[in-house]
Order: C-alpha cells, then structure tokens, then sequence
C-alpha cells in the first residue's frame, strides 16, 4: 500500500513527458517544413529558370539546354548511390549542412555565370563562352546532387526519426512535405517566369539575393531541429562503426559497392512498392514540357500560356487534394489496399485518355478535351500512391540503409525520366505524341502488376469479397487490419 501514491505520481510523470515529447515533436514539424519550403521553392524556381535563361542566351536552338538537362540527370543517375551512403553513414547535422552549403554555392556560381554569359556573350571569346558553359553544366551536377541528398535526408530520414513510430504523425508529415512539394512546383516556377517576363537580368540577380540569403535562415532551422530531436544524434552515432568499415574505400571497388546497394536494393521488403513508384516516371502524361509542347500544336484547340497555365494549376489543386485523401484512405483501408486503389484510379483514368489517340471521334475537339481532363483526374491517383509508397517505405527500410535505399530508388527514377526524353526525341512530331503516350500507359499497368504482386505477397490476396461487398458467402469482416481482414462465421 504504501508504495501505491509513488506508482501513480510515476504514471503522472510518463504522461507528462509524453505531453512534452508530442509537443516537441510538433514544434521541430514545424521548423522541418519552413526549412523544407526554403529548399524546394529554390530548387524548383532555380530548375525552371535555368531553362529560361539558357533559352535567353542561346535563343532559337534547343541543344545547350539538352545537353544541361541530360548531364544533370546523368549525374544524379550515377552519383546517388554515393550521396545515400554519406547519408546513411554521416552525421545527419552535417550532412544536411554539406547540402544547403553545396546547393546555395552552386546555385550563386550558375548565377553568376549565367549573369556573364547574358552580358557579355557576343564579346567572349569563343573558347570562353564554351568554358563558361561547361562550368553551367558542372555546377547544375553538383546542385541537383545536393538537392537530391537534402530531399532524400529529409523525408525518408528525418521525418521518420522526427516522428518516433508515431502512425497518425508520421503521416501528417509525409503529407505536409508533400504539399510543399507541389505548391512549390507551381508557384516558384511562375514567379520566376514573372521576373523573367520584365527582364532576365532581374531574374538572374534575384535568384542569385534569395538563395544567398535565404541560407542562414534554413540552416538555423534544421540545426534547432536537431538539438530539439536527440534521435537524430543518438541514431547517427549507432552507424559511426559502419561509416569506420567503409572509410577509404578504394576508386576500384566504386562498381563493386554500387552493385551491393542495388543488391541491397532489391532485396528489400520495400523494393516493389519502390519500383512501382519509379515506373511511373516513364510518362508524357503530365503538365511538363513534352505535354504542354503538344498541346501547343494543336492547332484546332487555339490554346494560349493563359490556358496551360489554367490547367497546371487545375492539375496541382487535384494533386494537392491527393494529400488530404491519401491519409484518409490508409486509415481507413490500410498502406497496403490504398495503393492499389490509387493505382487502380490511374489506370481507369488514363486508359481512356490514351484511347482517344487510336479511336476515330466526329469530335476531335471533345476527344482532346476528355484526354485533358483524364490526364488531370489521374493526378490524385498518382500522388496517393506516391503518399503511400512512401510510408510502406519508411516502415520498411531499416534506418541505417534509408539513405542508400532511396539513392538507388532516386537512380533509377532519373533512368525512366531519361526514357522520357529519349522517347520524344524517337516520336518528335505533335502527331507521333500517341506512341510515348501509350508506352506511358504501358509503364502504369506494368507498375500496377509491379505492386499488385507486392499486395499478393502481403496479404495472400488482390480481393476480398467479404470486405468489398458486405456479408456475403456465410463471412463478415470482423476487424481491418494492414494484412487484410480476418473472418468470422455467421449464420446465413
């Protein structure tokens, strides 16, 4: 009896260092999305305006801005593995400093750069000019591999460390960045082609002030959550003895590390839903540069930036809708059922909109018109199966291989994106867009039978009767769970 009142003041102290853990917890979500927000509004805006100004100093020819986007993607392809090992063996304060100071460098070098070229193009010697143009090229490699290294730290490390196995948390978080994510894609793009609108050079010295000074604020704001979330330190000392094994590794065995992590990579309970995912970046079916470029030439459609711009923004508002369903849907049906629902609603979607191509209408305006419009309802498919592919993810992944997991996964997304363009490189004309439109399609069924089979393997099944029509067969649902549904028997 006596020892009663000191278990329940114990009880009382639990309660309240959980009280402070939540609290905590929402207060370093908070910092984590600014910060996050500083990162991609730069990234974003800075991608989109590499590509007005490169089209701004080498006006009427396509080939330097090619040649910029494909060593881009290049190096990403090839050097993510070695950007999710530091990740997996770094301290995670240092390694996220190592990717604001890269990118913001490299970002303020480009502008520089991009600033000379604009003024002083027609007076550089040629051999200058070229010199310049591969320093572009290099500087935009090292950006988007610092930008990949501060995504992948982010949302597949930080989050799920953040989050401390808390369910309902650590979706809320996945689904917060992701609505950061696609404001950002909208909206920083726009701005920039705003300023580049009234004067390129404005553009340039803006994007150049921002980043600059935008740097300190992020910094300070990962680095607060970072002493606020002792996990973060704890969890980056227990793979120091890791990082020690593989210190100095020789240049020989760089092909022989990269095949152990795509080794690795494979046998990962998270490898098809990951696959799944990075299949979907094989397709023309979005509001990006191949799309846009075919709607423009269609002549009989008429359509003006102002319309495009209508439409990407109809686009991102349904994209931005997928991040308050996604959590919805996994609550009530599981991670596992919810990407194949998505998945499901892609397919439903597209399949028309490619069936539009190959199908003779009396109508080739209301063809056109439903190939928009299913192109943008499939949206919140592919955003909720991205939500969700994520979180089986992060569940799945042990915490000392995330970094080298999601590089590979990075890898290979920048390998189908590259499919892409070699795709509409092969299919130029407007009239050839049906071919990578229906290989796009291809590529969502193949990712769908991709996941299917990892829903298979889960959960024993692709369907339950029970679940989907009601009490039927002599079964009732007796309670939902992430496996499926277990059954009880009732009487007819």
């Amino acid at each position: 009896m006596a020892t009663a009142p000191m278990q329940y003041v114990r009880l009382d102290q639990d309660e309240s260092d959980g009280g402070n853990v939540s609290r905590t917890a929402a207060r370093c979500s908070k910092s984590l999305y600014i910060s996050h927000f500083i990162s991609t509004w730069h990234s974003r805006g800075f991608e989109f305006g590499a590509v007005l100004f490169l089209s701004t100093i080498y006006p009427g020819t396509l080939l330097p801005m090619s040649i910029y986007a494909l060593c881009r993607a290049l190096a990403a392809i090839v050097f993510s593995p070695t950007v999710g090992k530091y990740i997996d063996h770094g301290n995670r304060l240092d390694v996220i400093r190592a990717s604001i100071l890269g990118q913001r460098l490299a970002v303020a070098a480009s502008c520089a750069t991009f600033l000379v070229l604009f003024l002083l193009k027609e007076s550089l010697p040629n051999a200058v000019a070229y010199t310049l143009f591969v320093g572009l090229i290099l500087l935009a490699c090292i950006e988007k591999l610092c930008i990949t290294m501060n995504t992948i730290a982010v949302e597949r490390d930080w989050v799920v460390v953040i989050a401390a196995e808390n369910e309902s948390l650590l979706q809320e978080m996945n689904s917060q960045m992701r609505r950061i994510d696609l404001f950002c894609k909208l909206v920083s793009p726009l701005a920039v082609a705003i300023l580049d609108s009234i004067s390129s050079e404005a553009a340039i010295i803006t994007t150049l002030a921002l980043n600059s000074t935008t740097a300190v604020a992020e910094y300070f704001l990962i680095a607060w959550v970072y002493r606020k979330t002792p996990t973060l330190a704890k969890s980056a000392a227990l793979c120091s003895t890791d990082a020690m094994t593989d210190e100095h590794v020789g240049p020989l065995r760089a092909l022989t590390s990269m095949l152990n992590q795509a080794r690795a990579y494979t046998s990962s309970p998270a490898f098809l839903p990951s696959l799944s995912l990075s299949m979907l970046f094989v397709t023309v079916l979005s509001f990006s540069g191949q799309m846009i470029t075919y709607l423009f030439a269609i002549e009989y459609l008429r359509l003006t930036s102002i319309h495009i711009g209508i439409l990407r923004t109809t686009a991102t508002v349904l994209e931005l809708s997928s991040t308050f369903v996604a959590p919805v849907l996994i609550n009530h049906i599981g991670a596992v059922r919810a990407g194949i629902w998505s998945l499901s609603w892609q397919c439903l979607c597209l399949t028309p909109a490619i069936a539009t191509f190959w199908i003779e209408s009396a109508s080739p305006t209301l063809s056109t018109y439903l190939f928009i419009t299913c192109v943008i309802l499939s949206r919140v498919g592919l955003w909720s199966f991205d939500l969700t592919a994520q979180l089986l993810i992060q569940n799945s992944v042990d915490a000392s291989q995330r970094g080298s997991f999601s590089a590979t996964e990075s890898s290979l997304q920048n390998f189908f994106e590259l499919c892409t363009f070699a795709m509409t490189i092969i299919w130029s004309k407007p009239e050839q867009f049906k071919y990578p439109a229906a290989i796009s399609l291809l590529a969502l069924y193949a990712a769908a039978a991709c996941y299917a089979r990892f829903v298979r393997v889960e959960r024993g099944h692709l369907l339950h009767l029970p679940s989907c029509c009601g009490p039927v067969y002599g079964y009732k649902p007796l309670r939902p769970n992430e496996d499926g549904e277990e059954l009880q028997m009732i009487d007819p």
